[in-house]
């Protein structure tokens, strides 16, 4: 028999009446992740949910098989993409999909290109809407998917405009933030891909901070710089209603 835990666990002690008590020790484990936590170590997440090891380490087995959570290669934890998928999901519950679709659908009337809105993820961004260009050649990002947060033109606007940590890099990184931030969007061919090129700008706040990133893409063949304005326009207009 299972020996009884001399401190009752978080989840024990603060179970669902009528609940499942695996799943109740399982959302302790998701919930010992804080804010600015980037991975966590076994220790840690015993420590925090007051649970025996053994038993942390069956329930990350079936987290990590759902795609919940990840184990990085130094042994330690981090959230998975099945949260991502699922903020997505949640996400567009919210009234912020009948704001920003209309402006990328207005984007993509007034370009004819694909035009997006990625937020930052972690040590990723989020693809969180997507409205895709009428053109069949097309680079095929949708809403949800989890991109590199240190490519593409998106993540650039991401690191330029997001907290000093994000920015740290190369000295020619660093140039190139700084140039980023003093024209107010970014434009580039192959930075993700070598036949997509991407025009973005930040979105901001009602408070000033960085809501995300518009972003316009299409292939290389049909970069047009007269594009710039358009997407620094919808991006205006989204100021204080992210």
């Amino acid at each position: 028999m299972p020996r009884k835990a001399q401190t009752e666990s978080i989840a024990d002690a603060d179970a669902a009446p009528g609940g499942a008590a695996a799943v109740d020790r399982a959302l302790s484990l998701l919930a010992a992740f804080r804010q600015g936590d980037k991975s966590l170590t076994l220790s840690t997440l015993a420590e925090r949910t007051l649970l025996y090891k053994s038993t942390v380490l069956r329930l990350l087995a079936s987290l990590e098989h759902g795609g919940i959570v990840q184990r990085l290669e130094d042994g330690r934890y981090t959230l998975g993409p099945e949260i991502a998928r699922l903020h997505a999901v949640y996400a567009s519950s919210f009234s912020l999909d009948r704001v920003m679709l209309p402006a990328l659908r207005e984007l993509v009337s007034l370009t004819e290109e694909s035009a997006a809105y990625h937020v930052r993820q972690g040590n990723a961004r989020l693809c969180l809407y997507r409205v895709d260009s009428p053109h069949p050649v097309r680079d095929h990002i949708k809403a949800g998917d989890v991109l590199p947060a240190d490519r593409g033109t998106g993540a650039r606007v991401l690191n330029a405009f997001g907290a000093p940590a994000l920015r740290a890099g190369t000295e020619a990184e660093q140039t190139l933030y700084n140039r980023i931030r003093h024209q107010g969007y970014h434009a580039a061919t192959g930075d993700r891909l070598a036949e997509v090129a991407g025009i973005s700008a930040p979105v901001f706040k009602a408070d000033g901070t960085l809501g995300g990133a518009l972003t316009l893409t299409m292939p290389k063949s049909r970069y047009d710089e007269k594009h710039i304005q358009a997407v620094l326009a919808v991006a205006s207009g989204l100021k204080g209603r992210v």
